[in-house]
């Protein structure tokens, strides 16, 4: 599974971000009318290799997604699983893969393969966790980086060599810049991570230039990794920046995508986890995100592949994830294979992506000396609400809204109670979609 730690830093980072909003909104929102369909690549998340391994769970999995009318869907092959032993690839290992891209060949669905944990016999971890490191069991070991950059680059390439006609992408590790280093380990993230891109990119174009290479996988929105990637030169080595969002997605999609433009880089952005879990009220939060009901995960999903498959800079959206797991309840599919209401949700967003999206709501009514201001609204940003007297803007204020997509802000007294003029905006889609009242 795959866990996220967002700083408090990081928040206000993205939280400033939003009030020098312009650049990437712009280019999300450039007025043309939309197109008959959309190039968005709208995926799921499903379970890896190590986590299934039967003929049989690999069917299921792609008719599944299939039904879902999922273009992709992504996977975690882990290096340390399909060459435990160095030279000597895994046969049970390569037969489920085997497997899995001919049932998702003929469902005509691409395959992103994100390749991360490395084995015993390539991994630079310590000598005191390599000393007991299983090369058949999860260990501390196997989240440091190779030793060897090009040890990775031919394992990726082999992966290319082997399936490149019906991948969607490689995607090179997963979350570097996670805080926990529950997938790369150890000191100089940025210079390493950088240093196995450089040597994967040309080894899997050497095979297949076809495929496309995922670079980044990153949680944080801010950029500051990213400028030390860029740092490092990782520029010219990716066709795409892989990205994880879960917390404010949109706004954290417009943030990352300012740093890129920032460094003159243009490459197309690909959400490859983003999702919502619907533990509430079961649970309040879960993975370090906050539960939400059935309902509001299926609005949330449907609302956000409605949004993307507008932006052109987002190439892929794929959802965490297909099936619910203990203590993740991510999934449109529950732990015993029931559909939950996001199942429906989301095959509809895909087929019909320029469909409907949720309106933002805005009551107005006096309490007391002062008004409030309660409604709803679309999930994924900032919201912004703005009072005007007349022509006059008298007072303006950026919020967040709770897990139920709803807000309540009680205006200023000095405001008084009449003659007010108060719209509500989301800063993803601008001012063009306020809702707006007087009192």
């Amino acid at each position: 599974m795959h866990k996220r730690v967002h700083s408090a830093a990081a928040a206000l980072a993205l939280a400033l971000c939003v009030l020098a909003w312009a650049p990437a909104a712009g280019e999300a929102h450039s007025g043309k009318t939309a197109p008959a369909q959309s190039a968005l690549l709208a995926g799921v998340n499903i379970p890896g290799l190590g986590e299934q391994s039967t003929a049989a769970q690999a069917d299921s999995t792609i008719a599944q997604a299939r039904a879902l009318h999922a273009k992709v869907v992504r996977l975690e092959v882990p290096w340390s699983v399909m060459e435990p032993q160095q030279g000597q690839i895994e046969p049970g290992a390569q037969a489920f893969l085997d497997r899995l891209l001919a049932d998702a060949a003929a469902a005509h669905i691409g395959v992103i393969m994100v390749v991360d944990s490395t084995p015993c016999w390539a991994s630079s971890a310590p000598s005191a966790l390599l000393a007991g490191c299983n090369p058949l069991a999860d260990g501390a070991a196997k989240s440091w980086p190779p030793s060897d950059p090009g040890a990775y680059a031919t394992f990726v390439a082999y992966l290319a060599r082997r399936y490149g006609p019906h991948l969607a992408a490689i995607e090179v590790w997963n979350e570097p810049d996670q805080s926990n280093e529950d997938y790369f380990a150890g000191p100089n993230k940025a210079e390493r991570y950088a240093a196995v891109l450089r040597a994967a990119y040309p080894a899997i174009k050497a095979v297949d230039p076809s495929v496309p290479v995922l670079a980044g996988s990153l949680v944080g929105s801010n950029g500051a990794f990213l400028r030390l990637l860029y740092a490092n030169g990782i520029k010219g080595y990716y066709d795409g920046l892989s990205v994880h969002f879960y917390t404010l997605t949109l706004g954290s999609l417009r943030s990352i995508r300012e740093a890129q433009l920032a460094a003159g880089d243009t490459k197309p952005l690909w959400l490859d986890e983003f999702g919502w879990t619907s533990c509430w009220p079961r649970e309040r939060i879960e993975q370090e995100q906050g539960c939400v009901t059935p309902s509001i995960q299926a609005r949330n999903l449907s609302d956000t592949l409605r949004t993307l498959a507008r932006s052109p800079f987002v190439a892929a959206a794929v959802s965490y994830k297909l099936t619910d797991s203990p203590r993740e309840d991510f999934g449109v599919l529950s732990t015993t294979g029931a559909r939950k209401p996001s199942f429906a949700a989301f095959a509809s967003a895909v087929t019909s992506p320029f469909g409907s999206i949720s309106p933002i709501t805005l009551k107005l009514r006096r309490k007391g000396r002062q008004v409030l201001a309660t409604g709803s609204g679309p999930v994924g940003d900032f919201m912004r609400l703005e009072v005007f007297r007349g022509k006059a803007l008298r007072y303006w204020v950026v919020f967040t809204l709770n897990r139920f997509d709803e807000y309540s802000v009680r205006l200023p007294a000095a405001l008084g109670t009449h003659g007010l003029r108060v719209r509500v905006f989301q800063y993803w889609s601008g001012p063009a979609t306020a809702a707006q009242k007087t009192i």
